[in-house]
């Protein structure tokens, strides 16, 4: 849409009719505006899933491996598919933009979104992020870059401001949302709730520059769900549209102020000029042809093979792949195999089409020609949601729950059978003053079980008409991810007969600006720890094999709140040590979105780490251990052993201030300042082969195209019994540098593969970015001149070869090309 087309459209529209088209009409879809033939466009959370307007379990969605996954791929073509799925399950559910990908950094490995973000480097992000990008916007949706910027940990996340200096800030931060920008050309950018040097990012300066004047964005620039806090400064700001809607501090109050005169008409006409560029993108201004979405077999097809090549084996002592054939028996400890956490928590969540459980598909993939036993070991996390086989619909008997909405005098407008007490968005009909979830349990063990209600306000709760919970609970935070989707609950304890069926009733009132979210759990009562342990210790003791799975909560890694400790939470470490112990072929699959301590991980035969694996956990995870596919990933973020270990670890502000005083030097860089060795450093990961890195050649600077300041050529042998994959890494270092650098950045990489005995070459293009810096001074990007150290290997820590290369530089102040070429 050109320039002329859009100053048509503005001038059909008067002031207050600009001004309504730039608030959110609902939670999730822009206003419409008949003079214009525009339709609201709809927006949806979607890094991991598309889930549409509503957030109700019969809305379902195609579930991929959290970000932290695909970042873990290296693989830009399987994430430019997986992409293109998030865009046809928008186009299936009537969404224009997708609100992803995420790509602010595991700037510290306490960071409670870490499952939600790539990686902790600015080259991998960006490459990740742009791939996602072109395979949503391929098909006709926009998608939306976030949190813009800085935005990389959870406390005090509405309020805090990031303390920064601007190289830091460049070289860094702003990477991958620029390559998002110059390479993808992504349609929308999201600003994130934090400040930036004590500016509010709503209204911050960094909005219009260097995001829309220096690196020409002509998208649509979206405030996070509840940002904007101003009319005057962010009106006046670089910001374009203000969600959700529709109160919100753009309504009759920016009308007003453009009225007389403190935010400039040029400055609406540009708001809503973009708004109307991206309705022409996405088909809101005419009618387009939907894509079909992916066929489901298609689909789950595509996500277990994500599953298997976002796995990174962390380690193996020939234990790893399992021989069906050699099995007769297998031990799969741990409650996760048959309640694997598939997804982060927080605003992102879907309801999964389906859940492949790890424990289902061993059994399958052995398909009886082994006993397997599952030991779940001793309780771990939350107490689960009301619902399940024991729980009965009170009303119409079937598997699962009563949902009921009551008015003031507690009369019925609504009643629907759910699948369990976890109803995010129970419909609201006019008059509705009461959520009400109930269920007839009957407890298959006896003892004292606890029960719990989620919500704000007035709640209630009863077993058979006995209160455990009565009483008014205030809403203490602004925070929307809490009252949206995970209150805090209230519990009271009961005592039940196994067998013996009661009456479940929960209800809260709502509220003004507490949300509906009604959340009703039940928890049996525990079992003894050390029968649990000794269960597991017994079914792995006397089994061919074991498979442990362990991995976070809820409770311990989530959006709304960072973390404080890498520790698994219960004794999960207690189980792993027990079930090593006593079996020499044990695998500990490690269910996690971030990193975790695992002390025991020298003693364990074999690591595999599967992230939140997706809808596919159970088949990818299979698929994996019996050989059926290579674990294809590599970490993309350093591990430490112990929290302590870590250099960067602050994610607490101090006055309201986090300070990244580290500057650049996050993830690996950190970990070689500071001289430590991790756990695993970052791109690290093994697959079922074994290889010799060979040797190095680089070529002559300027003898790459475009972007391309010089291509490393890595030779690999294959020195294995199988075929495999294999992911080179090339780092630079500039030793006596005229300025601060990190000792060495990652500045390129690429993917072979290579049957047993095979000799390949990688050719890695370094571009032309990887030699930059950023000069204050100068206000532009520099190349430094010199020799530059060229180490080549399979991760930040291993890199047995290496070369050298002389480079020509820039002095002057000129921007050294394009960061981030268009494809």
């Amino acid at each position: 849409m050109t320039q002329e087309e859009i100053a048509r459209l503005l001038d059909k529209l008067d002031t207050r009719q600009k001004v309504r088209l730039l608030t959110g009409a609902t939670t999730w879809r822009t206003a419409d505006e008949p003079a214009l033939g525009l339709r609201g466009m709809v927006m949806s959370d979607g890094p991991a899933g598309v889930r549409g307007e509503s957030w109700e379990e019969r809305n379902t969605s195609a579930l991929l491996p959290s970000a932290s996954a695909l970042g873990a791929m290296w693989d830009e073509g399987l994430t430019e598919r997986l992409g293109g799925l998030l865009a046809a399950e928008a186009r299936g559910k009537g969404v224009d933009v997708v609100l992803a990908p995420t790509l602010n950094l595991h700037r510290s490995p306490l960071g409670g979104r870490h499952f939600e973000c790539y990686s902790e480097d600015p080259e991998l992000t960006a490459r990740t992020g742009v791939a996602l990008i072109r395979g949503i916007q391929a098909q006709g949706v926009a998608a939306c870059a976030k949190h813009y910027v800085a935005n990389d940990s959870e406390t005090e996340r509405l309020t805090v401001s990031v303390g920064l200096d601007e190289r830091t800030l460049r070289e860094v931060y702003l990477v991958p949302f620029e390559a998002a920008v110059r390479a993808a050309r992504v349609r929308a950018v999201m600003c994130g709730y934090n400040a930036v040097n004590g500016t509010t990012l709503a209204e911050n300066p960094l909005l219009g520059h260097p995001l829309k004047e220096e690196w020409g964005f002509d998208g649509l620039l979206v405030s996070d769900w509840g940002a904007v806090r101003s009319t005057v400064p962010a009106g006046r700001a670089a910001l374009d549209l203000a969600m959700p809607g529709p109160e919100s501090p753009w309504a009759d109050g920016l009308v007003r102020a453009v009225e007389d005169g403190r935010v400039p008409v040029a400055a609406i006409d540009d708001k809503v000029g973009r708004l109307l560029r991206l309705a022409d993108r996405v088909g809101a201004l005419h009618r387009a042809p939907a894509p079909a979405p992916a066929a489901p077999d298609e689909s789950r097809a595509l996500l277990r093979r994500a599953v298997a090549a976002g796995c990174v084996l962390l380690g193996n002592r020939g234990v790893l792949p399992l021989d069906p054939a050699s099995l007769t028996s297998l031990a799969v400890i741990g409650a996760q195999a048959a309640d694997p956490r598939v997804q982060g928590g927080g605003s992102a969540g879907v309801h999964p089409r389906h859940v492949s459980t790890p424990l289902d598909a061993l059994r399958d993939a052995l398909g009886g020609t082994a006993r397997i036993v599952h030991a779940p070991g001793p309780a771990l996390g939350a107490p689960p949601f009301l619902g399940g086989p024991d729980c009965l619909d009170p009303r119409d008997g079937r598997p699962g729950t009563l949902l009921r909405v009551l008015g003031p005098d507690g009369a019925e407008l609504y009643a629907g059978h759910r699948e369990s007490g976890r109803q995010i968005e129970p419909p609201l009909p006019s008059g509705a003053r009461t959520v009400e979830i109930s269920a007839r349990l009957t407890p298959a063990a006896g003892g004292t079980w606890t029960f719990g209600v989620g919500g704000f306000g007035r709640m209630s709760l009863t077993v058979d008409g006995t209160a455990l919970v009565d009483g008014v609970f205030p809403r203490e935070t602004d925070d929307p991810a809490v009252v949206h989707v995970n209150p805090p609950s209230r519990y009271g304890e009961a005592a039940l007969t196994a067998g013996r069926s009661v009456l479940v009733v929960a209800r809260r009132e709502l509220a003004e600006d507490t949300g509906r979210a009604t959340l009703v759990t039940a928890a049996p009562p525990r079992p003894d720890r050390a029968t649990a342990l000794a269960d597991a210790v017994e079914a792995a003791r006397t089994a061919d094999a074991a498979v442990v799975f362990v991995g976070t909560t809820q409770d311990s890694e989530s959006e709304g709140h960072d973390r404080t400790t890498l520790a698994l939470p219960g004794d999960q470490d207690d189980l792993v040590r027990a079930v090593v112990a006593v079996q020499p072929r044990t695998v500990v699959v490690v269910n996690s979105g971030g990193p975790v301590e695992m002390p025991w991980r020298e003693a364990a035969p074999a690591v595999l780490l599967a992230w939140f694996p997706g809808q596919e956990a159970g088949t990818g995870v299979a698929d994996v251990l019996f050989g059926a596919a290579e674990p294809g990933g590599r970490l993309p973020t350093t591990w430490p052993a112990a929290l302590a270990d870590a250099p960067v670890t602050s994610v607490r502000p101090v006055d309201g201030v986090l300070r990244y005083t580290e500057g650049p030097h996050i993830g690996h860089r950190a970990w070689l300042r500071e001289h430590r060795t991790p756990a695993y450093w970052f791109g690290h990961g093994l697959g079922y082969t074994t290889w010799e890195y060979e040797e190095v050649a680089v070529s002559s600077p300027g003898d790459g195209a475009g972007d391309t300041a010089f291509t490393v050529s890595v030779r690999l042998r294959n020195t294995g019994a199988r075929p495999g994959r294999e992911v080179p890494q090339v780092y630079l270092a500039r030793p006596g540098s005229a300025v601060e650098r990190p000792v060495r950045w990652l500045a390129g990489y690429t993917a072979v593969t290579a049957g047993p005995g095979e000799v390949v070459t990688a050719a890695v293009h370094v571009p032309h970015r990887a030699l930059h810096h950023w000069s204050p001074r100068e206000r532009g990007w520099l190349t430094e001149s010199g020799a530059y150290e060229v180490h080549a290997g399979p991760s930040a820590g291993q890199l047995p070869l290496a070369a050298s290369v002389e480079v020509r530089g820039t002095t002057d102040g000129r921007f050294c090309g394009e960061r981030f070429p268009e494809r």
